[in-house]
């Protein structure tokens, strides 16, 4: 039987606990928690789309597989391990991240960001916007590709070169999932001077003020998904209407019937070293 809990400890920091959902290791820990931790990282923030893609798409599987930290970012993923008896889990976005992260760090002269994604203008405009309220240039460069971008390799390249002569240490990627992941899990090793690497989808959008979040109260009802649907139908309404099918696997994993999908091994852990290296993989896999 697969475990449905399990520990994380890295030496000089407190052990925290992760849920299994799923073929998922779920990360209990706030946002805070989470910018606090950040240190040679790859950050992805799951979601339910997110856990349905993991079914069925191997190049997704292996970039979360060497995730290093997985966070909780929807209610609905938090009610499934709450449901499944696995809890607690403290949930955390990627737009809540990413702005504790610049802020936590905006005294720090040693954190430089890169944003990577959004329209053209969209991921300039939010690192001017956020350099403004930061006080200083914290973010040291941005790029807003092509629509094509993770299909052009002269285009990844581009950007590869551009984010290493920024000196980012910091490289925050919102091409939106699965692309973004699958991208960090194959050009990080790319990029040696990054230390942290962020998949946030339209977090750069929300930063530059291009898209509004829906209202304060909306997020608490957990209603954000509907306030999506209202304002992006053509992007969003397909996705959500199509994770009905996560219910279905979560009533599967509570009653035991749930079976991790067979996909090729991982390479675990690519390009990391030392106490990253001992950690266990994100994704469960399949028995042989």
């Amino acid at each position: 039987m697969v475990r449905s809990e399990r520990i994380v400890e890295r030496r000089g920091q407190t052990r925290w606990r992760e849920a299994r959902l799923l073929n998922l290791w779920v990360d209990d820990l706030s946002v805070q928690e989470i910018v606090e931790r950040l240190d040679d990282d790859v950050l992805f923030t799951v979601n339910v789309d997110h856990l349905c893609q993991l079914q069925r798409n191997p190049a997704f599987v292996a970039a979360y597989a060497n995730a290093t930290i997985v966070s909780c970012d929807s209610k609905y993923v938090r009610g499934g391990i709450l449901a499944l008896g696995r809890g607690p889990m403290k949930k955390a976005c990627g737009s809540d991240i990413v702005p504790a992260y610049w802020r936590h760090h905006a005294g720090n002269a040693d954190v430089r960001i890169f944003l990577l994604g959004a329209r053209p203008g969209v991921a300039a405009a939010a690192q001017e916007r956020i350099n403004r309220l930061a006080g200083r240039e914290i973010v040291v460069g941005a790029f807003g590709p092509s629509m094509n971008f993770v299909n052009d390799p002269a285009e990844c390249k581009t950007a590869v070169e551009i984010i290493n002569a920024s000196g980012a240490t910091c490289l925050i990627v919102g091409l939106g999932a699965p692309k973004q992941e699958i991208w960090i899990n194959q050009h990080r090793h790319l990029m040696p001077k990054v230390k942290v690497f962020m998949g946030v989808g339209a977090t750069i959008d929300y930063e530059a003020e291009a898209v509004r979040r829906a209202p304060p109260w909306v997020r608490k009802l957990a209603m954000e998904w509907l306030h999506r649907i209202i304002t992006d139908p053509k992007r969003y309404a397909r996705r959500y209407l199509s994770n009905l099918e996560f219910f279905w696997l979560v009533l599967r994993d509570g009653i035991g019937l749930y079976r991790p999908p067979q996909f090729p091994p991982f390479d675990g852990r690519q390009g990391f070293e030392g106490e990253h290296g001992s950690e266990a993989l994100k994704v469960v896999q399949a028995a042989s």
